[in-house]
């Protein structure tokens, strides 16, 4: 039964790899340079204030420009916008950088995991792959369709919709909603 399955998920490499180049954001358009560092493309970037925010709010800047290797699952804003805003400005105030720095650290794996990385565990593992996130909760990968999908804790997903967005210290994920290690 293994066998078929790794063959339907190879194809479906295939055909989302295809796919993803032709309907998602290329790591050019989001303005991404692999000589800058995780934040400096973050500061770079004009779809990602949210999330630059969240890293110079949770302290993690200087983690995330020096240190790594690191797989970033980056939400942009119009991911952020679906969490009321009023709870947005809350979790940046600095009486809630705990929270916060939980948040932002639910969307970090130590070392760089390239989509295809991720896709080879997927069909190792059934069509499935675990990652255990700096945080120290986990996070599983599955496909919908040509999709890479990111289930959190609580079961609420995110699609992946650019991949491989390579920087000095690591690669980041674009995705199109924000995983939550638990209720905010």
């Amino acid at each position: 039964m293994k066998f078929p399955l790794i063959h339907l998920l190879l194809a479906l490499v295939s055909a989302g790899y295809l796919s993803a180049q032709n309907s998602s954001t290329t790591t050019a358009n989001q303005g991404m340079n692999p000589d800058f560092s995780i934040v400096e493309n973050t500061q770079q970037s004009q779809t990602h204030k949210t999330l630059l925010a969240a890293m110079q709010g949770s302290d993690l800047e200087d983690l995330l420009r020096n240190d790594g290797p690191f797989t970033v699952f980056a939400p942009n804003d119009k991911a952020f916008s679906k969490i009321s805003s009023e709870k947005i400005t809350k979790l940046l105030k600095s009486e809630n950088k705990k929270d916060l720095t939980s948040l932002l650290t639910y969307h970090i794996i130590a070392g760089k995991i390239s989509a295809s990385k991720i896709l080879k565990a997927m069909c190792q593992g059934n069509g499935v792959a675990t990652y255990t996130t700096i945080q120290g909760k986990k996070i599983v990968a599955t496909m919908k369709g040509t999709d890479i999908i990111l289930t959190d804790a609580l079961g609420h997903s995110a699609k992946i919709t650019a991949a491989d967005a390579e920087q000095c210290n690591g690669v980041m994920h674009l995705i199109d909603s924000v995983i939550l290690p638990k209720q905010i």
